[in-house]
């Protein structure tokens, strides 16, 4: 008997144009990359989901140990005390915190903290490990999982646990630690931007959105397709805030005990969400090729069982020869569904190519190519199957600069600058997030206050260079140096 055929509609998501909330839901469930938890506020990765993890953790990896970073991993829980021991730390982190008071039956003597971060447990190690400036630097990178006890949660974006990489380093001088602080935060634009397709704005954060502990923190801010900002990564420079409650202390070359300079910095499976929101549209998914399991699927179709064994033999075919090019790919060969059914689903799950093969196409020696970041007419081409993996790798190639392509005009159309402060309000007030607002600041947190609370913007990144053009901030209308983008954001 006939498997049971799925309804057309199964896979059919909210228009973002109508409710972009519930588009985004809609795609990481109806794409299979996630689902709800029993536990509130966590969320379980499936398999889809979590094999883009693993592709863009392994690529973050390799550029992360390129730094001279190495891997290690520290506990989950956390003495209290640890924390306190950094009062900007431990008051950012406080409404946070989840908190074990027993274990094995009995009331702990001091109660344990399930980490939000982790540079209390490792500077306390690297207090133990660091007394010489030939110790130094020293960089250790830790991929784990942490928790901060989030009101409100959405998936991957803001969840109770998440999955994350955080890297800390210890270094002699402030100057290399600047230096490594700005270097890892080129390391995440860059991985961002080529890897993830993604267009950033890079730049250091206000006083207000800077870590806790932090002396200054650096951060790369993409532009989702609804107009708010999300915060993709985050390089902070943390002086010797952590250095000095912690002694971490080293002697230098002149028998003179120091206490070390600092940074950590991390990004989180956030990422995923960023790669929903950036390059989503109605159909589902639309995954660059880099982090797709999988790169170019093969549907093969026909209708009398005759034609079935040439066209899967032709199908088969092009799928060795795709592996064996290196290309990511498999076949769908499911009974009991339409190949409008398939088409449908491998674009909600945002394979990028699709190569469609029937008796029509064996028999001419070609094959339908449909690429999935176009749409209409445009998107699909004939391709020969005797050469079918070098024009499927070459399109790969195409798909992933596209895509970066669409979503940086996406996001220049929607960064404005603004001169006047009524414009500026009335624009974030209408529909939408509004987009990246580029605006001059007199730098006062009370000017950064009133923005947040009339218009709910907050200072996403003041660029590293600014073009040196005084002007006039846009709130008090006192002198400023430096222009800042403002946005709302996740």
């Amino acid at each position: 008997m006939a498997e049971k055929q799925p309804k057309q509609n199964d896979k059919k998501v909210t228009p973002r144009s109508e409710d972009f909330a519930a588009w985004y839901n809609d795609i990481c469930l109806r794409a299979e990359l996630a689902d709800y938890s029993p536990v509130r506020g966590c969320i379980v990765f499936r398999p889809d989901g979590f094999a883009i993890w693993e592709a863009l953790r392994d690529e973050l990896d390799r550029r992360i140990k390129k730094t001279g970073a190495r891997n290690a991993y520290f506990p989950l829980f956390i003495p209290q005390s640890f924390l306190q021991k950094e009062a900007q730390h431990v008051e950012g982190f406080a409404p946070e915190l989840a908190v074990v008071t027993h274990g094995g039956g009995k009331e702990l003597e001091e109660p344990l903290i399930v980490r939000p971060t982790s540079e209390t447990i490792i500077n306390h190690m690297f207090a133990q490990w660091i007394r010489s400036h030939r110790d130094l630097p020293m960089m250790v990178n830790q991929w784990c999982n942490v928790v901060r006890w989030e009101m409100r949660t959405r998936l991957f974006l803001r969840t109770s646990e998440f999955l994350w990489q955080e890297g800390h380093t210890a270094h002699a001088t402030a100057e290399e630690a600047q230096t490594e602080t700005l270097g890892m935060l080129e390391v995440y634009r860059q991985f961002v931007e080529e890897f993830l397709a993604i267009p950033l704005i890079v730049g250091r954060k206000s006083a207000a959105e800077r870590f806790p502990g932090a002396v200054e923190t650096y951060s790369i801010e993409g532009l989702m397709g609804d107009g708010r900002a999300l915060q993709c990564g985050t390089s902070h420079f943390l002086g010797q805030n952590f250095a000095k409650p912690f002694e971490i202390r080293y002697l230098d070359d002149q028998n003179q005990m120091q206490f070390v300079w600092q940074t950590s910095w991390g990004v989180s499976t956030r990422l995923l969400g960023a790669i929903v929101m950036a390059h989503g549209d109605d159909q589902g998914l639309r995954l660059p090729p880099t982090v797709a399991s999988t790169q170019a699927v093969v549907v093969p179709i026909f209708r009398k069982p005759e034609e079935g064994a040439t066209v899967l033999a032709a199908a088969r075919a092009a799928l060795e020869a795709l592996t064996q090019a290196g290309i990511r790919a498999r076949i769908d060969e499911r009974e009991g569904m339409t190949p409008g059914f398939k088409f449908n689903d491998w674009e909600m799950r945002g394979v990028p190519v699709r190569i469609e093969i029937g008796p029509r196409d064996v028999a001419s020696g070609e094959a339908v190519l449909a690429r999935r970041d176009k749409s209409g007419p445009e998107s699909k081409t004939k391709a020969s199957l005797a050469t079918i993996a070098d024009t499927v790798g070459a399109l790969l190639g195409e798909i992933q600069k596209n895509l970066y392509a669409q979503a940086k005009a996406a996001m220049v159309a929607n960064t404005r600058r603004f001169d006047d402060y009524a414009a500026f309000r009335q624009h974030m007030e209408g529909e939408g997030g509004g987009g990246f607002a580029h605006i001059y600041w007199c730098g006062n947190p009370a000017c950064e206050t009133r923005i947040r609370e009339e218009t709910k913007a907050t200072c996403r990144a003041i660029p590293l260079t600014n073009d040196g053009v005084a002007g006039k901030c846009l709130v008090c209308g006192e002198s400023a140096t430096e222009r800042a983008y403002f946005a709302k954001s996740y």
